[in-house]
């Protein structure tokens, strides 16, 4: 898992904004999945607040890079 703050301050802030303004849910949840990690939340408490699996949280932040563009 990550580190807590492993974003920079762009990437974190480009995230946010894309998150507020995307239309897709689905890439809301991507991201939305990708800051919490950032905030140091563990993949089991991110799926549960998400209500998604738990393979789909650890599939989501490895994939990381793919959304920060």
């Amino acid at each position: 898992m990550p580190a807590k703050n492993h974003l920079s301050q762009e990437q974190k802030e480009r995230l946010l904004k894309t998150l507020k303004e995307h239309e897709n849910p689905y890439v809301r949840e991507k991201i939305l999945i990708i800051l919490l990690i950032n905030d140091g939340k563990t993949y089991q408490e991110i799926s549960n607040f998400l209500d998604v699996a738990y393979p789909t949280v650890a599939y989501w932040a490895s994939q990381k890079c793919q959304i920060l563009f």
